[in-house]
C-alpha cells in the first residue's frame, strides 16, 4: 500500500468518476460494476494500468 495521500483536488477528481463509490485522502473505493469489469478485462489479458486508463 502506498503512503502516498490524495489532495483534497485529486479527491474532487476522483468523486466525480461514475466507478468510484467514495474517496479519501487515503485511498479509493470502487463501486461493485468496476470491480466485475475489472476482474472481467483483466481475465482476457488486459493490464490493470489500461484498465484503469480506460475507465477514467
Amino acid at each position: 500500500m502506498s503512503k502516498r495521500l490524495f489532495t483534497e483536488k485529486e479527491i474532487k477528481t476522483l468523486s466525480k468518476n461514475l466507478y468510484v463509490k467514495s474517496v479519501s485522502e487515503k485511498g479509493i473505493t470502487y463501486t461493485d460494476e468496476f470491480k466485475r469489469i475489472f476482474i472481467t478485462e483483466n481475465e482476457q489479458g488486459k493490464f490493470p494500468r489500461q484498465i484503469f486508463g480506460d475507465h477514467g
